[in-house]
């Protein structure tokens, strides 16, 4: 089942949406999936990466990606400037 639905969605949905407005403001395109995870692509070069939001307490949320990436979600701007760090921005 996806995970569209649950205790988690919401505040996971929103701190997604904020890291997509973050990461689009930076160049790269952000998609929110159906199962809730943002898909950023670097336009000019074709990398992309999925990140999702995991909550790690009951009130601190962390954006986590591949090669070990993670931000905290209370941060969106410096969770996009490390994400297009990632893909050679």
């Amino acid at each position: 089942m996806a995970a569209t639905s649950g205790p988690g969605t919401g505040p996971r949905r929103r701190h997604l949406e904020a890291l997509a407005r973050e990461v689009e403001a930076r160049g790269l395109q952000g998609l929110l999936t159906e199962d809730l995870m943002l898909r950023v692509v670097d336009p000019a070069s074709g990398r992309g990466l999925l990140v999702v939001a995991m909550p790690m307490s009951r009130i601190r949320w962390s954006f986590l990606w591949a090669g070990g990436g993670q931000a905290d979600a209370d941060d969106p701007a410096r969770a996009a400037e490390l994400i297009a760090r990632t893909l050679g921005r």
